[in-house]
């Protein structure tokens, strides 16, 4: 039953072009990979550090190294547990908690899905696709390509000034596209209302994070026709309690909420308070996206785009095809 740590090690991906955001742009990602190994079997985790909590990958290494010597003597399912109390929120214990999901998995002859409660296999989501900051002109051309490989629910990032003109842009590139944007915080100072059906009225169906965090009662006098959904604002289950009343769903990515196991809280509390779901991923590779995968099933929007933005994937890695995610073919 014991377990031990095989490896914690820090690995770089790069991006297929930039990626670009309203805090700048990457050129690749770097994730903390852990693996478990019990019983003759090895699970395996990837964390990505979320960059505006003060995360990097080798400070994520360095706290699953110091953790490992405390659950060596358990088995997956109490090490899983444990860790929960021991580790805070963030990349570190998301990739340990998903390692011990992975391991625990296995030894017990079970898919991750089983394992997790799930009522049948995953079946493949459509999937958001990010279209990065740039020029309307450039955003466009994105939206375009994005199209042209089949996508049909596009990802727009925002920054605060002149978004009108950069969905016209995305609209023009893709005209027949479903839009979902994301703020990141950005409009603190603008019109929150006045920009919500502006853009409501180009198509957009849906605003994630409009204010900076701590500020999300900015949104209480504001009756949108379209809905708000909290990410950096929502980190855990805990947090739904004190941002319910501002925003009408959750966006669930296991870096924030540390892991699976919470992840998985985290959406039964959102179910309880009335919040829609949507599931999504940092740049990442389809190691971490196997348990997003499974929340996903659950989620009203899936954005588990990360593979498909860099230059190469793992091997086996999930398929992207005609705009949806699927899981990879044993």
């Amino acid at each position: 039953m014991a377990i031990q740590l095989k490896s914690a090690r820090v690995e770089r991906w790069p991006v297929a072009g930039s990626f670009v955001i309203s805090r700048g742009a990457k050129e690749h990602v770097d994730v903390v990979v852990a693996q478990i190994e019990g019983e003759g079997e090895v699970g395996r985790g990837e964390g990505t550090p979320v960059y505006y909590l003060g995360e990097d990958a080798t400070g994520c290494r360095d706290e699953i190294l110091r953790v490992a010597p405390f659950i060596e003597d358990m088995g997956a399912a109490e090490a899983r547990a444990a860790v929960q109390e021991m580790m805070a929120a963030g990349a570190a214990r998301n990739a340990l908690d998903c390692a011990l999901w992975d391991l625990e998995a296995k030894q017990r002859g079970m898919r991750l899905w089983q394992l997790a409660g799930c009522d049948g296999a995953p079946t493949a989501r459509v999937t958001a696709f990010t279209i990065s900051l740039g020029t309307p002109g450039a955003m466009a051309e994105q939206a375009a390509t994005a199209a042209a490989d089949g996508y049909r629910l596009l990802k727009v990032k925002l920054t605060g000034e002149g978004d009108r003109l950069r969905i016209a842009g995305v609209r023009k590139g893709a005209p027949d596209a479903r839009l979902i944007v994301d703020a990141n915080e950005s409009w603190g100072d603008v019109d929150i209302l006045s920009e919500a059906e502006a853009l409501a009225d180009m198509g957009v169906e849906m605003i994630e994070q409009p204010v900076p965090v701590g500020a999300d009662a900015l949104l209480d006098p504001i009756y949108a026709p379209i809905p708000f959904i909290a990410d950096e604002s929502c980190q855990t289950a805990t947090d739904v309690a004190r941002i319910g009343a501002f925003y009408d769903g959750v966006n669930i990515k296991l870096d924030k909420a540390g892991g699976l196991t919470e992840a998985m809280r985290l959406a039964d509390a959102a179910d309880a308070a009335g919040l829609s779901i949507m599931v999504g991923c940092m740049l990442c590779t389809s190691l971490a996206i196997a348990p997003a995968f499974v929340l996903a099933q659950r989620a009203r929007w899936v954005d588990l785009d990360g593979p498909a933005l860099l230059e190469r994937d793992r091997e086996g890695g999930f398929e992207f095809r005609e705009g949806r995610i699927g899981p990879p073919v044993d």
